[in-house]
């Protein structure tokens, strides 16, 4: 037989379907993947309901329906100050994973220069290789996350075609300073690239502070591509609603190549998320509001036990480091421990690196309900301490 794409066929088994796996044979709580465990709020999956038998449930637009491009367009002016023009400007993907894929297989030719910040989420390797880009890889490190000026300038030439930015960064949970986000966008304006800005946790910031998207800094509305989630902005993650904003003539390769992947995306679930990006700022504030709670519910829990708890700036994860616990010095075996003894399932953070990567840091999910992380945090008490 002739051999599959080498790309995506020599990928081993993620880390998170085999901590999940053994979450569910052992019955532990599942604090590794990212997802609420209670569904968003009523009022928009009514929408949906109600959009799928009103109808029509025929192909929509490639672009998106009309009034959820309306809608990006309006969250962008309202959070941002961003003028978007909605019918050039704005893409409606099936989830941001998808928006991912069509920014960088859109834009990307074989041979250009991608720089990458990681910890990374674990589609973008894959998808830059498939495309034919050279990965550019600038680290942060816990415990402070702390982005080298020197080192991310360094991973610039005149071959870079693009910087990829998740802010809020998962796993660390950073939330990039503004400076920080002026030296990327200064790197992007000196040597002509691009920046594919995945935002998704951009409604999860916490301790009052602000998102900032990159497209607001001078000299990036034509260069970035902004991508939003309705899956975290509602908890809704098994939607599969994404959106992309962009400049016109930046959006239409990126466009063209979404016309080929998904092409369209459910319409009774875009009305849905259209109705759901219009609701008033107290939703967005209870959001982050709740969210922010969680984090200090468990963050706190996991400290009083012995962990050393990394800040969390915003997504739904918090970092620790196990040294202090003398559990081991390897991350996949002491999460494998933690699943199978104390029946509480995390992520070994190396598995968002490349390679050599800290070995003794563990990533927890806190987007669970009060009676899930005290559950969690009862069953690590009487691991540890009997």
């Amino acid at each position: 037989m002739k051999p599959a794409n080498a790309t995506f066929a020599e990928l081993g088994t993620t880390v998170f379907e085999v901590m999940s796996k053994l979450a569910v044979d052992h019955e532990a709580i599942n604090l590794g993947q990212g997802f609420p465990d209670t569904d968003g709020p009523e009022d928009v999956r009514r929408v949906a309901a109600d959009a799928a038998i009103r109808g029509p449930n025929q192909y929509p637009r490639m672009m998106g329906i009309d009034e959820l491009r309306q809608a990006v367009a309006a969250h962008e002016k309202r959070f941002y100050g961003l003028d978007i023009d909605w019918q050039s400007e704005v893409l409606v993907t099936s989830g941001a994973t998808e928006a991912l894929a069509d920014c960088l297989l859109g834009l990307i030719e074989p041979g250009d220069e991608v720089v990458l910040i990681e910890p990374l989420y674990d589609s973008y390797l894959p998808i830059v290789r498939r495309a034919g880009g050279i990965p550019r890889l600038v680290r942060v490190t816990p415990p402070d996350w702390k982005l080298d000026a020197k080192a991310l300038a360094d991973a610039f030439c005149e071959n870079t075609k693009l910087v990829l930015l998740n802010n809020p960064l998962n796993p660390a949970a950073k939330v990039f300073s503004s400076e920080e986000l002026q030296l990327i966008a200064d790197l992007a304006i000196r040597h002509d690239a691009y920046a594919v800005c995945d935002e998704v946790y951009e409604h999860l910031v916490f301790d009052g502070r602000p998102h900032q998207p990159l497209m607001t800094f001078p000299g990036m509305r034509e260069r970035c591509l902004k991508i939003g989630s309705a899956g975290k902005t509602f908890s809704l993650t098994g939607w599969k609603v994404g959106y992309i904003t962009a400049a016109a003539q930046l959006l239409a390769p990126v466009a063209k190549t979404h016309q080929f992947i998904t092409f369209t995306t459910p319409p009774n679930l875009q009305r849905a998320v259209a109705f759901g990006l219009a609701k008033d700022d107290a939703y967005y504030r209870g959001l982050a509001a709740g969210m922010e709670a969680k984090r200090d519910r468990l963050a706190g829990g996991l400290a009083a036990l012995g962990f050393k708890v990394m800040h969390s700036a915003g997504t739904y994860f918090i970092t620790v480091d196990v040294r202090p616990l003398g559990l081991g010095n390897d991350d996949v075996e002491v999460c494998r421990k933690l699943t199978t003894e104390a029946g509480v399932a995390a992520i070994p953070v190396s598995a968002f690196y490349a390679a050599d990567a800290p070995r003794h840091f563990l990533r927890f999910c806190f987007c669970k309900s009060d009676e899930v992380l005290d559950e969690a945090l009862r069953r690590l008490s009487a691991f540890l301490h009997g």
